[in-house]
């Protein structure tokens, strides 16, 4: 999957995670991929919200090891 930005968010806790992901979109074309990467647990779940709030797809969401990692598509 071509992911066109990427933004580590490791050892930041909610809400760091969703602003850096959401002005990282702000800055994207619409279809562009993010990648998030996260260590925070909760992350799972503020993603999915924050998708549907803000209309973006949210295309995977991954736990690999400690790391969650989240894929945006702009909307």
């Amino acid at each position: 999957m071509h992911v066109d930005q990427e933004v580590d968010t490791r050892g930041l806790n909610c809400p760091l995670p969703i602003l850096k992901a959401k002005k990282a979109l702000a800055a994207m074309q619409s279809g562009q991929l993010l990648k998030v990467v996260a260590t925070d647990t909760g992350s799972i779940r503020d993603f999915q919200a924050f998708a549907k709030q803000t209309g973006n797809e949210l295309v995977e969401q991954q736990t690999v090891g400690d790391e969650f990692i989240h894929i945006l598509r702009r909307r």
